[in-house]
């Protein structure tokens, strides 16, 4: 496998799916997730573990994972909300976990109805049971701090709880820690200066990812600041499909085809091959007729003579 310089991680068939009125059907998202890896990318979050009550768009979890974990090359994601689902998680097979814990206290009591600290307790549980595995079959955990740059319940979210639920996170035993724009109200000067205030706090050498909306329009603008403070993993949907259920007002995420063109113009590699990547947009979304998608590349098309520095393998 090729050489790459950031780590582009489809979110869509969690994050964008969660929010969507029509089920996509079980069949729909196992080709969804094959053609994403055949076009070069390498990890995509491919469910939650929630109750259906709460989002019928997952209750065939299982069956996709272990769809994705079949995938020669491909890191298969998974997100669950508490320890329950991340039992249910690693039951199936889960070897990435992402764990939302929202440093906001408004939006972890409407999103998980615990405390920003209860639900930090509750990831230092997942951890103990993640490291209860058999040695390599051990489950990676990401923390990810949730509504990090704002939120739209409770308003300014400090820059210093944001760094103090990061140093919990790592404490915890984080594998990762991703710093969240849950709703998107983050500009690119506080990108920067937040993740290296987190840096500075968690270690340099920590890894620390990336996910941004495009609620306002600078979701490509804040992933450009936040490669320029050191990210190397950034977090996207095809056709900017998503949002949070729980946090009124967050639309979709960074367009996925379109913050691959913008590395691979900028020569950096990302490993995915935007022609094919072009054509899983055209056909994924077949089944979601209502679906409203995002992003200018796909529309736009590619400029005359441009080549890129990606090709899938």
């Amino acid at each position: 496998m090729n050489a790459v310089d950031v780590v582009i991680s489809e979110v869509g068939p969690r994050d964008g799916l969660q929010n969507t009125k029509s089920f996509m059907p079980t069949a729909a998202k196992k080709a969804w997730i094959s053609a994403e890896a055949a076009a070069g990318v390498r990890e995509i979050e491919v469910c939650s573990f929630v109750p259906a009550k709460l989002i019928p768009q997952f209750i065939d979890a299982e069956e996709v994972l272990a769809h994705a974990n079949a995938i020669l090359g491909l890191t298969a994601v998974v997100l669950v909300p508490n320890l329950k689902g991340c039992e249910r998680a690693l039951a199936a097979g889960a070897r990435r976990v992402t764990v939302p814990i929202s440093v906001s206290e408004a939006h972890s009591k409407s999103n998980v109805r615990k405390t920003t600290a209860q639900a930090i307790d509750d990831f230092a549980r997942m951890i103990d049971l993640a490291k209860s595995q058999a040695g390599a079959q051990r489950a990676q955990l990401v923390g990810a701090c949730s509504t990090a740059f704002g939120c739209s319940l409770q308003g300014a979210v400090a820059e210093d709880d944001v760094v103090r639920v990061a140093v919990a996170l790592r404490d915890a035993g984080a594998d990762a820690i991703s710093l969240a724009d849950t709703v998107g109200y983050a500009n690119p000067e506080q990108v920067k200066r937040l993740f290296r205030k987190v840096r500075k706090a968690i270690g340099e050498d920590f890894n620390i990812e990336a996910h941004f909306h495009n609620t306002r329009g600078l979701g490509l603008a804040n992933a450009l600041a936040a490669y320029e403070a050191g990210v190397r993993n950034f977090d996207s949907t095809l056709g900017g499909l998503g949002g949070c259920p729980w946090a009124p007002g967050a639309s979709g995420n960074v367009v996925t085809e379109d913050l691959v063109f913008m590395f691979e113009s900028m020569g950096v590699r990302t490993g995915i091959d935007i022609g094919k990547l072009i054509e899983v947009r055209r056909t994924a979304f077949a089944a979601l007729p209502d679906a409203e998608l995002y992003g200018h590349i796909a529309k736009a098309g590619l400029p005359k003579g441009y080549q890129a520095l990606s090709r899938a393998v």
